[in-house]
């Protein structure tokens, strides 16, 4: 494994990159990039193993406050590393002849300054550390970017209809969760990814969210593969399909790949309980999963 201490400690950006660094020279098939940066200037790191056609997508931490998920893909990147390297068949599951067909892209966070506000307080964004202060006073439940912006409210799907539901429910402005901004695609972490998917054209792609053991798999003209990635992730994982509340429908990730790219998307609310979800529940939740994650390469 990368090091124990690595799923002993919240994955703040110095650990984050430690334990890319580490997991990179551990194996050297193991590809590195930056996507993208955040506001406050960090990168937006994604690890690719195998085929770089066609790629299936995993994301996580969208959210700040949802930062479990960032150790949950870092260990299946190790696990998938150390699969392809031996060519063992952890869970029944082919990952040397998948990845030779269908590569993995693993974005461990895609919001990296709201992780740093969940998890080391506003003092982290120096920049945006008065706005932050002035709208949030426990700093551990943000899920926003630095600007107060949710980027998973940010994306190009329904947005005028999920603007509309904002605004009823009183979210007009910048705030720690589920303000989206007064246009999509205005911040450069949703940038980056939009830019990155636009590119790649990925095969599938789940989104990681936490908390509730949940799978969302429709968006409007919702793709067959998009059922079926949902339905096994469930089915592999004891978690249920179902459908999120009115004002988390439109402007995710998930969303836009499956209304604007057609392209099969899911997205996973992973543990249960409330967020943040406490490190003591990293390897439980993941061992739930691990079958899933490992099966949903092949869908």
């Amino acid at each position: 494994m990368i090091n124990i201490n690595t799923y002993n400690a919240e994955p703040d950006y110095f650990l984050r990159n430690a334990a890319i660094k580490n997991l990179c020279e551990k194996f050297n098939f193991l590809r590195r990039g930056t996507i993208g940066r955040s506001l406050c200037g960090r990168e937006i790191t994604a690890l690719t193993i195998g085929n770089r056609l066609s790629p299936v997508l995993y994301a996580a931490a969208f959210h700040g406050s949802e930062w479990l998920n960032c150790l949950i893909l870092l260990r299946l990147a190790e696990e998938v590393c150390e699969a392809y390297r031996s060519k063992s068949r952890p869970e029944g599951t082919d990952v040397y002849k998948i990845l030779q067909k269908r590569g993995l892209m693993i974005i461990p966070c895609v919001n990296p300054d709201g992780v740093e506000i969940a998890l080391r307080g506003s003092s982290s964004c120096v920049k945006y550390k008065k706005l932050i202060d002035s709208v949030c006073a426990d700093h551990r439940n943000w899920q926003a970017n630095a600007r107060g912006i949710d980027l998973n409210h940010n994306f190009n799907a329904g947005f005028r209809e999920l603007k509309k539901l904002e605004r009823e429910n009183g979210i007009t402005s910048p705030a720690p969760t589920r303000y989206g901004g007064e246009a999509p695609f205005s911040e450069p972490e949703t940038i980056a990814l939009g830019n990155l998917c636009l590119r790649r054209r990925f095969s599938s792609a789940i989104a990681f969210h936490s908390q509730g053991r949940e799978v969302y798999c429709a968006y409007k003209n919702t793709p067959r593969r998009s059922i079926k990635l949902g339905e096994t992730f469930a089915s592999l994982s004891g978690y249920r399909v179902a459908l999120p509340e009115k004002l988390a429908t439109g402007g995710g990730f998930k969303d836009w790949m499956i209304g604007y790219l057609k392209t099969p998307a899911i997205t996973v609310e992973t543990g249960k309980g409330r967020n943040p979800l406490p490190l003591k529940c990293f390897l439980p939740e993941y061992e739930r999963i691990r079958k899933a994650l490992l099966r949903c390469l092949l869908v």
